[in-house]
């Protein structure tokens, strides 16, 4: 289902949806667990953010955050390993993680969340960075030639007094060769998302208006995160965004833009993806979409669940 709302006057939002909404949807065919092969360090390792992507081979890679499991000695927030595969299912991953945290401070506490961009130089990674003391972080990136020689190039989009914990980047590139980034970022004891479009991979950065804002007694009510893009139909990219409400039990939804990401066309009602049902109510209930890859037409939706293992969708649009 689509919502449809009236536009607003306000011109630092976006998100009402036109009028006439289009006829667009999108439902869950099938969905699948995705698994991982590797050392014994990533092995013992809760698994989070599945990046995954086709080179132009035809394998499929994938970058992933690996967390300490709970109960465990919190030594870090989380490394960065890749890999590969060929049926998009079940990957191999090199035999060292590929960004991992420090030495410098804005990132020693954990490197979280990649995003990857195919550059005719290699690779570019958009990662969180923490501070080791766990308290803060900020949106970092590194680049290099292959997956196992990345280079730290620092802080891609810092935190403000406003905008704190800047975080989760979502990129596209702009008609004129430039970068579009959304990304999540901390205000009023919550997660929003938030958009700006730059020349060049760190910037510098011009703000453009929130793109949309939680809805009121929804399951979307409070918090709000960057999803991926499907952008196979250009005139109408589409955002799997995560959100959730005060309680962070999150869920994996969908919401439309017109061609230059101006206004909402489209948004669905109901979350597209949910976890499992679980019997104990304070367990992890968490859905969180990390990427989308089309291939001959099928739209798989990768994500994880529980913030410990990984999972892809099967997507299905009406």
């Amino acid at each position: 289902m689509i919502s449809s709302d009236s536009p607003v006057a306000d011109p630092h939002r976006k998100d009402a949806v036109v009028d006439s909404p289009m006829a667009l949807d999108f439902n869950v065919k099938a969905i699948e667990d995705v698994t991982i092969e590797g050392p014994p360090a990533l092995m013992a390792r809760d698994l989070m953010s599945p990046y995954v992507w086709r080179e132009p081979d035809g394998r499929y890679a994938m970058m992933v955050r690996a967390v300490v499991p709970p109960g465990q000695e919190l030594t870090d927030t989380g490394v960065i390993w890749a890999g590969w595969s060929d049926d998009g299912r079940h990957f191999t991953m090199l035999g060292q993680p590929s960004i991992v945290p420090g030495p410098g401070d804005h990132d020693a506490g954990g490197v979280e969340d990649p995003t990857v961009v195919r550059t005719d130089k290699g690779y570019v990674v958009y990662y969180s960075g923490v501070l080791s003391d766990h308290s803060h972080g900020e949106l970092s990136y590194a680049a290099g030639p292959t997956l196992d020689a990345l280079t730290k190039s620092g802080v891609a989009l810092a935190s403000s007094k406003s905008e704190g914990n800047t975080k989760e980047a979502t990129v596209d590139r702009t008609p004129d060769g430039g970068w579009r980034l959304f990304y999540e970022y901390a205000a009023d004891e919550a997660s929003r998302i938030g958009l700006a479009v730059g020349a060049d991979v760190a910037g510098p950065w011009d703000e453009q208006p929130t793109p949309f804002t939680p809805r009121a007694n929804s399951w979307d009510d409070w918090h709000l995160s960057t999803g991926p893009l499907l952008t196979d139909d250009p005139a109408r990219p589409v955002m799997f965004y995560n959100g959730a409400t005060r309680d962070a039990r999150w869920r994996i939804g969908w919401v439309a833009f017109d061609a230059d990401y101006t206004r909402v066309v489209a948004r669905g009602i109901q979350p597209l993806v949910t976890p499992p049902p679980v019997d104990d109510r304070s367990a992890t209930d968490i859905a969180f979409a990390a990427s989308v890859v089309v291939v001959d037409g099928a739209i798989w939706l990768y994500y994880s669940l529980e913030d410990r293992r990984l999972a892809r969708a099967l997507i299905r649009r009406s």
